[in-house]
């Protein structure tokens, strides 16, 4: 299927549902594609670390050190056993905001250790030495671990007063995790850089309830950013057949999964007949059918001129990158920036002010406008 016969849709500010068409923008013709990095199975999330090295992790398990300009690479060592199966392994990579002055990075991947057998999301951060991981620590994990293989979300962030945001998906416990304020799972979460709870989180004095969560009723986001005109997360979230969304993180919220969704199940009956309901937040724009979303970066730099202030968005369904026209917290229409990739797994403005593409065929590659 081309993504160009995909019908992408938004919610309006009263909640009529307005249909538009994904097309090829004219803006697709002024970028192109330099590969930088090669040789990296499933690049699952990036960051820019000194002299403009990649900091790239492999779902596999390995965690490399990449030099864009000369298409290099070596394995950093140093981190905890990783659970890679199915869905899971090493996941997300974010910089503290005052990486410079502390050194801290934050890693998000499936761990084996805790409570039952299997797995679960956890967070961790430690300090990069040469080509060694140092003073690692364990800031979160989600329990208890399940033998299940999918939906691991792990998408992290900050936001503009330093607090550490992360996603965990539902773990395919779609009628036990998302509603459920006692387990983890279909949740985005928010901590202290350190670990420690935020005395104003929602939850922190409901009897039972995880206290690290800011947000429930999530699938499995795997796309999240600091809109930088109005400090808030954005997270984009995997739906079943149909039903991606776009959702702007709020504190409390609960985001409906699997009580309304636009999707149905992957054989095509349904599991839910609604697509609203009173104390649920409708998403800011929803696909279908699915694009399969995976990454997300709002553009701020001087680089792209055209692109500034637009969120984009990549496609493992269909290998394309999507920039969205944004106001505020609404999604206003899309775009495609970049076609006939295979499988974008991340994109990122980085450091340097290029945006990088990771995709699942092996590559990084960084957008260029052409001259």
């Amino acid at each position: 299927m081309n993504i160009r016969k995909t019908i992408a849709k938004r919610i309006a500010p009263i909640f009529l549902v307005i249909p538009f068409s994904i097309v090829a923008s004219e803006k697709a013709q002024q970028y192109e594609v330099e590969t930088v990095v090669t040789g990296v199975a499933i690049p699952w999330g990036m960051t820019q670390v000194a002299d403009g090295k990649l900091l790239i992790t492999d779902r596999s398990g390995t965690l490399y050190l990449a030099d864009p300009s000369n298409d290099s690479k070596v394995e950093v060592s140093g981190l905890p056993k990783v659970s890679a199966r199915g869905q899971g392994g090493l996941l997300d990579v974010e910089l503290h905001p005052d990486y410079k002055n502390n050194g801290w990075i934050y890693f998000s991947y499936a761990s084996p250790e805790g409570e039952g057998k299997g797995d679960n999301t956890a967070i961790i951060r430690a300090k990069l030495k040469g080509t060694k991981l140092e003073n690692v620590e364990t800031v979160y994990k989600a329990s208890p671990n399940s033998t299940r293989k999918h939906h691991y979300g792990s998408r992290i962030e900050f936001d503009n007063e330093g607090y550490l945001y992360f996603t965990i998906g539902d773990r395919g416990e779609r009628d036990v995790t998302p509603q459920d304020l006692t387990v983890d799972g279909g949740k985005v979460y928010r901590i202290h850089d350190d670990g420690k709870i935020p005395a104003d989180n929602p939850f922190v004095n409901t009897k039972g309830a995880k206290p690290a969560t800011y947000s429930y009723g999530h699938r499995n986001p795997q796309g999240m950013g600091l809109n930088p005109q109005t400090g808030k997360i954005w997270v984009h979230e995997h739906g079943p057949k149909g039903g991606d969304e776009i959702n702007v993180v709020a504190k409390g919220k609960n985001y409906g999964w699997p009580v309304i969704s636009y999707g149905v199940n992957y054989s095509g009956t349904k599991f839910t007949d609604i697509t609203e309901k009173e104390g649920m937040e409708q998403p800011a724009w929803y696909w279908v059918p699915s694009i399969a979303p995976s990454g997300m970066a709002f553009v701020t730099s001087d680089k792209y001129p055209t692109l500034k202030g637009q969120l984009l968005i990549g496609s493992l369904k269909f290998g394309t990158l999507v920039a969205a026209q944004i106001d505020g917290d609404t999604v206003k229409s899309e775009s495609i920036i970049v076609d006939n990739l295979t499988r974008i797994r991340n994109v990122q403005q980085l450091a340097d002010g290029y945006i990088y593409i990771a995709t699942d065929m092996n590559k990084i590659v960084r957008l260029k406008p052409k001259s």
